[in-house]
């Protein structure tokens, strides 16, 4: 008698295209949300007094930045992905453990996240392109 090991069931593969079109729909979505954080910081913090503030003015600053940068990812995400074709296939269930395995990683080995990250003390209209 034979026992076969567990079958290992195919990984859902899915067209590039559609996998960057989803990508680039959250990425509107998270602008979005983050358009909607500059008016209720207003209203809770106090309205035009809280625009006086230049630490307040970096913070609303911060936001609009993370909003022009976040809409700029999704259009250049947008732009390439009409240039793919529909046959190129991607591992989405691969690719999603690496990225959980990458953060796992991080988060053990107390690493911190290096990124090109504008600091909030940079002087306003300074700006990098990604």
């Amino acid at each position: 008698m034979t026992v076969n090991a567990m079958t290992q069931q195919p990984s859902p593969v899915e067209a590039l295209p559609d996998v960057l079109t989803r990508i680039v729909s959250e990425l509107h979505d998270v602008a979005y949300l983050l358009e909607r954080i500059e008016p209720q910081l207003l209203e809770v913090g106090g309205g035009a007094e809280l625009l006086n503030s230049p630490e307040s003015m970096k913070v609303m600053q911060g936001i609009d930045l993370a909003v022009q940068k976040t809409r700029g990812l999704a259009e250049f995400i947008d732009t390439i992905t009409g240039e793919i074709p529909q046959d190129w296939a991607v591992d989405v269930a691969t690719a999603l453990s690496l990225v959980k395995l990458s953060e796992m990683q991080r988060a053990l080995g107390g690493a911190t996240y290096h990124s090109n990250v504008q600091p909030l003390s940079k002087a306003a209209g300074d700006f990098d392109f990604f």
